[in-house]
């Protein structure tokens, strides 16, 4: 009886020394490699249970000895695959099960849909290498990938993220490339766009009529190429278009047909080292061009730069980014080490993604096409980030990080869509605390633009499994998106006020829900009043908004035709600061060349007829652009802005040169002296960068004292900057020193656009406050 109470006793510290734990891990955890990664830790802790992808996220069932347990749970929670995101981590401790083994078991749906599809992912150092090697059976590939590096956004249908839901479905895997997918101890467990030669996708080289023309691909590339030809290449997210960046003639070839006359070219290098040739390269730079996501990276070019000025003209900057399909780097395999790599589109139309819609879209266009036959999905353009200050800045938030969400700082009771803006559109869907902005839809004016964002919302909505339940959309009556809105089935809609969103977006960016002071600029934005905002400094929250200061009101001269022609918005200014008489004497001693358009421009402004009031800060950096010959017509959004923003002088630098005069008159920024002390400083010949400097430092001035006055007013220290004009480095690396430098918390964007790509953020906040305080 003795022994057999001792041994009972020993069994039961046994069973006592044993732990069961369900972990539940949500966020970016499918399509990383993240079940191998829990396989091969559990193999190494001796646990033993199962691992599964499910809809709410990866559930892991771990039984073993208790510090074996917590220590498999240290190292998922703390050490996860580079790629994994993880938003949300719980255990729960269950009676034992008696596991044999611990196993990889099929994937579960569910309806409740919480597991998160990773972004597209650039080719991984190990794939890169295997691509190359005469010896690997991936050679020469390309499409060769694993869970560290290739598609996922952009062929993914529905969740679980599995093959039979990908376009990767009709290629059944050969022998080789089936053991691989089935070996935990592979790094292509589970890599659901697995392939290799055997089994895989192909590349076809076409000539302009989709005729398939024999040879080798590489070479019948290089060879066109080399000809000057223009080149449609199928990559990721969507088709490009691609020339010798070398070319000055098949650079003016492709802007003739694309309809670009002037907006810069990104381009692609073969090397960090190739880049360093023409750029100025520091190490966050470096780092944001070979990370995973490997965005455009806008880098400022070298002295000794000596490519085309086709390529970015008028500029001293040029975006950039590395190779990041096997197929790229395969194309850079042979007399090309920099590329033109610019979006498959004509003009601001939507980017071709599919082989028979690239013939006719692209036809004109294009001399020849390389295309595979794996289907794209969803339809996803490059990022373009630029690193300013030591932050990096989104221009576009796209391929790579989309659709990793935004955490905001609260729990929402609905889904609520934010169905963006006009132009660089983007919409958000809000479901709990995470905020899904979609990848870039780009212009809405076009059906096709309408049609690419209706069809990028449904493929949304059908992998979080969700529908939108309340939306927000813009004030202004005549954006196609507010149109669009309506048409959405929806328990709440609202409108809401452009710089508010911006303002909104930038505190749910930051994860801030408080009152805060917001400098929003942009070139134009719908107000509450009828007329045109853009230079606002508004206190606010999610729910509302006051407007404290904004720049004094002057006439767009032909409403749209002004924005085109920056030189009329000049003329506005002149007029109105100088008055009719004096204004219409320099107006012609500036622009006499604008001959009898100049009389029609000053007709319109004494009679007020076809004149729209505007307050943007985009037009009054127009009409310096042009009172400086820098741009006087405007071939793409922003380019007056842009051009004279690369003007001034070095930050540091410019704060020594001065800053012109302004008044604070009520509410009212009057832009008086700005313009009196440039033409003062025209008449001195002083040169063109001392006079952009001082702009440039007056802004910064009037923000300043304009965030003074509210926060002695209301006692906000918080000030929260967005809208385009954000995206200016001067402006943002002065007003990031001397807003803080006078005791301000500063917030800025860090995970999306500050410009119009980031205003669907704040529409959803926005809606659903004001849903909740209403219905709640």
């Amino acid at each position: 009886m003795v022994r057999m109470a001792q041994r009972q006793g020993a069994r039961e510290e046994k069973l006592e020394s044993k732990r069961h734990y369900r972990i539940t891990i949500k966020g970016t955890v499918q399509g990383v490699g993240f079940r191998p990664f829990v396989y091969n830790q559990a193999l190494a802790h001796g646990l033993t249970g199962s691992v599964l992808n499910a809809g709410r996220g990866v559930v892991i069932e771990a039984e073993g000895p208790a510090s074996a347990v917590d220590g498999f749970i240290r190292v998922l929670r703390n050490e996860p695959p580079r790629l994994a995101r993880i938003d949300s981590f719980a255990t729960e401790e269950l009676p034992l099960a008696d596991y044999a083994s611990f196993d990889i078991i099929t994937s579960a749906g569910g309806d409740d849909i919480e597991a998160l599809v990773p972004p597209d992912v650039g080719l991984c150092p190990d794939c890169a290498r295997e691509t190359f090697d005469p010896t690997d059976r991936h050679f020469g590939y390309p499409f060769t990938n694993c869970t560290n590096c290739g598609p996922r956004f952009t062929i993914v249908r529905d969740l679980p993220y599995d093959r039979p839901k990908t376009s990767m479905a009709v290629f059944p895997m050969c022998p080789d490339c089936a053991r691989e997918y089935r070996d935990p101890l592979d790094r292509r467990f589970h890599a659901q766009p697995v392939a290799c030669p055997v089994c895989g996708p192909d590349v076809e080289f076409t000539d302009a009529e989709g005729q398939v023309m024999e040879g080798d691909w590489r070479t019948l590339c290089w060879d066109a190429l080399g000809q000057g030809k223009i080149l449609a290449l199928k990559s990721l997210g969507g088709f490009h278009l691609v020339c010798d960046a070398r070319n000055p003639e098949g650079l003016r070839t492709l802007r003739r047909r694309k309809g670009r006359n002037a907006k810069p070219f990104a381009v692609m290098c073969r090397d960090l080292e190739i880049v360093r040739q023409y750029c100025l390269v520091d190490e966050a730079e470096a780092e944001l061009l070979r990370s995973p996501q490997a965005p455009i990276v806008v880098l400022q070019q070298r002295d000794e730069y000596d490519l085309p000025v086709e390529l970015a003209p008028g500029l001293k900057s040029l975006g950039v980014m590395l190779p990041y399909t096997p197929l790229h780097h395969l194309l850079f395999g042979g007399p090309f080490d920099i590329l033109v790599m610019t979006s498959g589109n004509y003009s601001e139309l939507p980017l071709a993604k599919e082989n028979a819609d690239a013939l006719g879209e692209l036809a004109g266009i294009a001399d020849y096409y390389l295309w595979h036959n794996r289907e794209i999905v969803n339809r996803c353009d490059d990022s373009l980030a630029a690193v300013v200050d030591g932050d990096t800045l989104l221009y576009r938030r796209s391929r790579g990080y989309v659709p990793s969400p935004v955490s905001v700082p609260f729990e929402a009771e609905r889904v609520v869509l934010g169905i963006g803006g006009e132009m660089k559109n983007t919409f958000c869907l809000l479901k709990r605390d995470k905020a899904f902005v979609s990848q870039h839809v780009g212009e809405l004016d076009s059906v096709e633009g309408e049609d690419n964002l209706f069809s990028s919302l449904v493929g949304f909505q059908r992998l979080l499994g969700i529908e939108a339940e309340v939306v927000g959309y813009d004030l202004h009556p005549d954006y196609r998106s507010s149109r669009l809105a309506a048409r959405v089935p929806a328990e709440g809609r609202y409108a809401v006020q452009h710089h508010h969103a911006h303002l909104v977006s930038c505190l749910a960016d930051n994860g801030v829900d408080e009152q805060a002071i917001g400098v929003i600029l942009d070139g134009t934005g719908y107000g509450g009043d009828g007329t045109l905002w853009g230079f606002e400094v508004l206190t606010g929250d999610y729910t509302s908004f006051n407007r404290e200061y904004h720049l004094g009101y002057v006439s767009l001269p032909g409403g749209e035709q002004a924005v085109r022609n920056p030189w009329r918005t000049a003329v506005s200014y002149l007029h109105t600061y100088l008055g009719a008489e004096a204004g219409a004497r320099e107006a012609a001693r500036l622009f006499e060349d604008t001959g009898q358009e100049l009389a029609i421009v000053q007709r319109l402004l004494e009679r007020g007829f076809n004149c729209p009031p505007s307050s943007g800060c985009g037009r009054l950096f127009d009409a310096v652009s042009a009172l400086l010959g820098v741009c006087r017509q405007a071939s793409y959004e922003g380019q007056a802005a842009i051009e004279l923003g690369e003007l001034t002088l070095d930050p540091e630098e410019g704060a020594g040169v001065g800053a012109y005069p302004f008044v604070i008159d009520g509410q009212v920024i009057s832009a008086e002296g700005v313009v009196r002390g440039i033409l003062d400083d025209l008449q001195k010949r002083e040169s063109r960068e001392i006079i952009a400097t001082r702009f440039h430092n007056a802004i910064v001035e009037i923000i300043l004292e304009a965030v003074r006055r509210v926060a002695a007013a209301t006692g906000i220290r918080t000030v929260a900057i967005s809208g385009g004009s954000w995206q200016n480095r001067y402006l943002f690396a002065r007003s990031k020193k001397v807003l803080p430098e006078a005791g301000y918390r500063l917030l800025y964007h860090r995970n999306v656009p500050a410009n119009d790509g980031g205003l669907c953020l704040g529409q959803a906040v926005i809606a659903y406050r004001r849903w909740r305080e209403e219905c709640v």
